[in-house]
């Protein structure tokens, strides 16, 4: 299991810390939240602020799009070199130029699905993609407590991309512990994204060990 814990969930003041810190501590991937008070009821952070988590990190940037317009927020944060960049499949309205875009960007591109949305709606977008984040909380807030019906569609997206394509990754996002992280991996879950179970841990290392089951 790759661990990818979310910046949402680390102390503001001292971000830079944080970010160098999980990443000593061994985390994959550093996960950002980007959200415009639009498509969520949140306001996050802008590039400035991301710049600064990028100059501190030393694992690859995660940058979770939750915003209504996704190609000027792409171009914001392309010139950070993010590893993977997912927008939200329900905003967009042209999803499969979105990925190839971010692709040519030489980003990985990853797609989002919220929790009501059946992992069907991007089935002809898999042979394109590199990842598929499953929201398993409502988006726009942490520290939500998990959606276990999505189990479910995270098994059917797993034999959709086994079919369509195998090296596509599976992400989830919500409310990720040590006591689920089992039941998800089991399920098809490639990567773990986890803001509250890390930063509120007493050690950064011993929540991201218990994370790669």
């Amino acid at each position: 299991m790759l661990v990818a814990p979310s910046v949402l969930s680390a102390d503001f003041g001292n971000l830079a810390r944080d970010v160098k810190a999980i990443c000593d501590a061994g985390c994959d991937l550093v996960h950002v939240d980007v959200m415009d008070g639009h498509f969520v009821p949140n306001l996050t952070i802008g590039p400035v602020v991301v710049s600064a988590i990028a100059k501190a990190a030393t694992k690859p940037l995660d940058i979770h799009l939750m915003v209504e317009n996704n190609t000027f927020f792409v171009d914001l944060f392309a010139p950070l070199k993010p590893g993977y960049i997912s927008f939200h499949i329900e905003e967009e309205k042209n999803p499969h130029r979105l990925v190839q875009y971010i692709r040519s960007l030489g980003i990985k591109p990853a797609v989002v699905l919220n929790p009501h949305t059946p992992a069907e709606a991007i089935e002809y977008l898999l042979p394109d993609l590199d990842m598929v984040l499953v929201m398993s909380v409502n988006p726009g807030f942490g520290g939500q407590k998990f959606i276990p019906t999505v189990v479910e569609k995270i098994r059917r997206l797993d034999a959709l991309r086994k079919k369509i394509n195998p090296e596509c990754l599976i992400e989830i996002d919500g409310g990720v512990t040590d006591q689920n992280i089992e039941l998800l991996k089991d399920a098809g879950v490639d990567v773990c994204v986890a803001g509250s179970y890390v930063f509120k841990h007493e050690s950064f290392e011993t929540a991201i060990n218990n994370l790669k089951v």
